[in-house]
């Protein structure tokens, strides 16, 4: 195999115009745009509007390239577009040698007849996908009405991300281009087609079976060589003569190390590579693939509720913890590996061991899932179909085949892989949606071969070991009560578009609840990205622009009434909401957890955003953490504590989610504000794998009659070793009837190698103490915490957590400045 890459400098012109400017590939029309300086910043202000207008156009990408003499020697050469976005005609040499239509597959030509020796052209003629999807006209009969919210109209005709034509939280920005790398690739004598690696786990062995097909590109005798390298660098092989085009390679491995989801256990990644070689051993194809020995299904036996739904991994089942994920940009050329990386290394600082893909996105790169592999955090991934009614025209359903079969092919091998899911709510909005129930049955019919057929027969046939799921909420499909608690996976979102309070989440028993959430703002640092002082009013014409949901900031204004005093400024009203948001999905997290068994998974919507923008992430778009993303970190803790009030009447409870025996000590004290002892007791507690503890339940209406706005609950867990894991607070009456001091926090800054320590004291208790810094971003060990002693409070500062956003902004050197751009708010500070 030969291979060159034609990624780098092309050049841009728009179809009719002789003007031309450089873009770097992979790439697109906006990136090279806002790169040269030729449109304005596109999420500043209401831009975004202006800017979707340069998608009515079509454009060209041109570059030349000298073709490698030995590409040209060898028997196939092969065009690879890794991403083509979306509709585009490809030309070498201006000969047309094929056109795309779906950004979410690879597609490969032909094209060595199209080459010659020297300098050679390629184009790519990219259409307007606005044009093609307001021209599009479905069948007489398949009419279809429903758009979702924020999105254009359309969006449904095209195999292109959903969200880039806008969604509840997304920008209309629908670009276009070559998103992904595109590459020459020579082939001679033979080319390896498929790779299927098949895992029989037994006691203290894995038999691998690997099975090869080919294309023979010269008839002939050829060898198929496996190979193994075990975590530790331990190399061992085999090889097997090729029958016809296929050959299947038996690979036993001994006392093999298993992979774990984070929190279980270690990752350890084994690497399998296939050579196809020659009867001389000379090599001529070669592929490689990173795995994990595991086994993983999801569980759905029979209980005394119904049907369970949780993950199982090497026989052991764990309650899934983590968030939505969607595309970490509006421009997807602009998501990098560091990026990636960043936002997944968030996900497991916040113990998350699981991730959802979204279906109104893309299929993420590679990079994203070695990530999740080598962190283990297990992918919940959606084909990318969502909350939409597609036509199954001859056309679309050749598409959508080759595409899902692309991506189980890619994806199939990772040991991250926890399922793959149909779609995003397509069964639920056919049962259940007006807007979309009322559509044709010639419609309804072809949702059902869409994800009932095509799709789980392609993945029985190519990924036999992986789970299926066909929508997302489900009870198992075809139609049967797609929303039921007691099977299946749900969605749930009466505690926000249903404007219940938090506390409804406990009548609410899911068996995996895969969405839930509450909005908030992003920070103000954020924010002033986008707007200008005079639109910093949440109903201003900018902030409403970056609130894509309709309902959404009436309902953070309802819910802030019912919990907080109104905010003096604009700034509080931000850190207010993402409170707001925090405490709602701890509510939920926690009831779900203490009710591990009946309820295995809670994935919060969502975890990140693709522009600045009002929305449910727990980190905004430029990676700041919102108040949800640290609170996250305790109550998806493996051994996690909750305090569950009913009246004056707490409850302690303890949730191991780990393989092993936990003790806990917990110290249960009752406060006033001004830290005298109404009420102390301590309590130790083991508790089993995979089990969650009442440690206690306690009546404290003697004890706070009379003062209920003046005292709180704090209940202190510590681990066999005496250390602090983690302490939960609770209050009996809601904070804005708290009768909170506006005592002063003091605080000093202690440099270390590696880190800085802040440490704070206070003279009363302090709720929901937010630190930042005033010009640089930075991650801290805790944050939204409580000051509950007169005792010096220690929250440390990695310097590698700590980064530089804005141009010019100078580098902390050491403690001093460190204490002097420290900036700390907390509830009483809003009012």
């Amino acid at each position: 195999m030969i291979f060159q890459t034609l990624n780098g400098n092309w050049i841009l012109n728009e179809k009719g115009s002789e003007a031309y400017i450089e873009a770097k590939v992979p790439g697109s029309v906006l990136s090279a745009l806002l790169v040269q300086h030729r449109i304005q910043d596109p999420f500043f202000g209401t831009n975004e509007y202006e800017v979707r207008e340069i998608f009515r156009k079509d454009y060209y990408f041109t570059r030349e390239f000298e073709v490698m003499p030995e590409l040209l020697e060898q028997d196939k050469v092969v065009l690879c577009c890794k991403g083509i976005d979306t509709l585009s005609k490809i030309y070498i040499n201006n000969v047309p040698v094929g056109t795309t239509d779906n950004m979410h597959r690879t597609y490969n030509f032909d094209i060595k007849n199209y080459l010659t020796y020297g300098i050679n052209t390629i184009t790519i003629e990219v259409d307007s996908p606005i044009n093609y999807i307001e021209n599009y006209r479905p069948a007489t009969g398949k009419e279809i009405s429903y758009v979702p919210q924020g999105c254009m109209r359309g969006d449904e005709f095209i195999r292109k991300a959903h969200c880039m034509f806008g969604w509840d939280w997304g920008a209309q920005l629908p670009d276009m281009g070559i998103w992904r790398s595109i590459d020459l690739i020579g082939y001679s004598l033979i080319k390896l087609d498929d790779v299927l690696i098949i895992q029989h786990h037994e006691k203290k062995k894995v038999t691998l079976e690997i099975r090869v097909k080919a294309e023979i590109i010269q008839q002939g005798l050829y060898i198929i060589q496996g190979e193994i390298v075990t975590p530790e660098g331990r190399v061992s092989a085999i090889t097997e003569t090729m029958e016809g085009n296929e050959a299947v390679l038996t690979m036993e491995i001994e006392e093999p190390k298993l992979w774990w989801p984070n929190g279980f256990g270690e990752h350890p990644l084994y690497t399998v590579s296939v050579y196809a070689l020659d009867m001389n051993g000379n090599e001529w194809d070669s592929k490689s693939y990173r795995i994990g020995l595991r086994t993983m299904t999801v569980s759905q036996e029979r209980d005394e509720f119904g049907h369970e739904f949780c993950f199982k991994v090497n026989g052991v089942k764990f309650f899934a913890m983590g968030a939505n994920y969607i595309p970490e940009d509006s421009i997807y050329s602009f998501i990098t590996k560091e990026k990636i990386d960043y936002l997944l290394r968030a996900a497991i600082k916040s113990n998350f061991n699981t991730i959802r893909v979204w279906g109104g996105g893309y299929y993420p790169s590679d990079t994203f899932y070695d990530l999740c592999d080598e962190y283990g955090l297990v992918v919940w991934q959606d084909m990318m179909f969502a909350c939409n009614v597609y036509e199954l025209s001859e056309n679309f359903r050749a598409s959508i085949t080759a595409e899902v079969y692309d991506n189980i092919q890619r994806l199939r091998h990772h040991a991250s892989l926890g399922l793959f899911c149909g779609n995003n709510e397509m069964e639920s909005a056919w049962v259940g949606w007006d807007e979309v129930r009322y559509h044709s049955d010639a419609l309804k019919a072809d949702y059902l071969r869409m994800f009932e057929q095509i799709i789980p027969e392609l993945v029985a046939e190519h990924a036999p070991q992986t789970f299926y799921w066909p929508s997302s909420p489900s009870s198992g499909g075809k139609f049967s009560s797609p929303d039921d608690e007691n099977i299946g996976d749900c969605h749930y979102w009466d505690v926000w578009h249903g404007q219940q309070p938090f506390t409804e989440y406990r009548n609410h028993y899911m068996r995996f609840c895969s969405e839930f959430g509450f909005q908030s703002f992003p920070s103000i640092k954020t924010v002033k990205t986008f707007t200008k002082e005079e639109d910093r009013n949440i109903f201003s014409e900018v902030m409403e622009s970056h609130q894509k949901n309709n309902d959404a900031n009436s309902l953070l204004i309802n819910y802030l009434a019912r919990n907080f005093l109104f905010p003096k400024d604009f700034e509080s009203l931000l850190y207010l909401t993402q409170l707001l948001q925090g405490i709602a999905i701890k509510y939920g997290v926690e009831h779900w957890r203490r009710n591990r068994g009946r309820c295995m998974g809670a994935l919060y919507w969502q975890l990140n955003d693709s522009w600045p923008v009002a929305s449910w992430a727990s980190i905004d778009y430029f990676g700041r953490w919102k108040a949800l993303q640290y609170m996250a970190k305790n109550f998806f803790a493996p051994v996690a504590g909750s305090i569950e009030m009913n009246g004056n009447v707490a409850s302690i409870y303890v949730q191991n989610e780990t393989r092993d025996i936990e003790p806990r000590r917990v110290k249960l004290s009752l406060q006033t504000f001004d830290f005298r002892l109404l009420f102390e007791s301590e309590y130790n507690v083991e508790i089993m794998p995979g089990q969650c503890e009442l440690v206690c339940s306690v009546d404290f209406t003697e004890y706070i009659a009379g003062n209920e706005n003046k005292v709180f609950l704090e209940a202190v867990f510590y681990d066999e070793e005496d250390k602090v894991t983690s302490s939960e607070i609770e209050v009996f009456v809601p904070y804005k009837r708290l009768d909170l001091d506006t005592s002063s926090i003091s605080y000093s800054v202690i440099e270390l190698p590696d880190e800085y320590v802040i440490r704070m004291m206070s003279g009363g208790f302090a709720a929901f103490v937010e630190l930042d810094l005033r010009q640089a971003d930075a991650v801290f060990s805790e944050n939204y915490f409580h000051l509950t002693s007169k005792r010096e409070k220690a929250v440390t500062l990695k310097k590698s957590d700590i980064r530089y956003l804005t141009a010019g902004t100078p580098e902390i050197q050491n403690g001093y400045e460190l204490e002097q751009q420290l900036v700390i708010r907390t509830l009483r500070d809003t009012y």
